[in-house]
């Protein structure tokens, strides 16, 4: 008889042993090292190794939609992490923003909205968290669609103390989905957003144009 594979998550987090921890790094960001050692799958134990972690906060990213013009709202910003690649290191992204202590997402998202684009959600819905990059960063997003009026949308915003340079964009549902599927859209968090309007469109349309 076959062995039955036990159920996944058979280890929790106090199981792992954190022997070391120091910062090696605070700038704008923060670098931990660490090092550790955790039980195997095979009944074992990992001997100690060194990682080194990315400490970021947590994030809100919000897909701006209009359920009645059937239109979304892009920003397009300079990203650091884009350049040295065959593409433009402006992205069309979410509205989003770092999660300060105390604060909820949904807090984050309407003051994002307004100074990354001039906007206030009706209403918001969530579409899931995840984890940006588990192999090395702390970061978890908060992923939300909110209800807009695109009428008078687009234009230019961002803070200048914290050097931001945004451009609004107004598109149809349906060039955004054109986006994902060429390319002009390669981040995560605008992929997902726009991958789940296709999926929660027509629903979207019919709940969200209700009073």
């Amino acid at each position: 008889m076959t062995e039955k594979t036990p159920e996944p998550f058979q280890f929790k987090a106090s199981d792992v042993q954190v022997h070391k921890r120091e910062t090696v790094f605070q700038g704008f960001f923060r670098m931990d090292k660490l090092l550790l050692s955790h039980p195997r799958f095979d009944g074992g134990t990992m001997s100690e190794f060194t990682r080194e972690l990315f400490v970021r906060g947590d994030a809100t990213c919000v897909l701006p939609y209009d359920p009645v013009r059937d239109e979304v709202v892009l920003l397009e910003q300079f990203r650091l992490g884009a350049i040295g690649r065959d593409q433009s290191p402006w992205l069309l992204e979410l509205v989003a923003g770092m999660n300060e202590e105390g604060e909820k997402p949904e807090e984050v998202a309407q003051r994002e909205a307004e100074e990354e684009a001039g906007l206030s959600f009706d209403r918001l819905e969530k579409i899931c968290e995840y984890l940006v990059s588990p192999g090395g960063t702390t970061e978890m997003v908060y992923l939300y669609a909110g209800q807009v009026s695109t009428e008078n949308a687009g234009g230019l915003f961002g803070l200048d103390h914290e050097h931001e340079d945004i451009r609004a964009h107004v598109f149809s549902a349906t060039e955004a989905f054109d986006m994902i599927r060429d390319g002009r859209v390669n981040n995560a968090a605008a992929i997902m957003a726009i991958q789940w309007l296709q999926l929660n469109r027509d629903r979207l349309r019919s709940e969200w144009s209700r009073p």
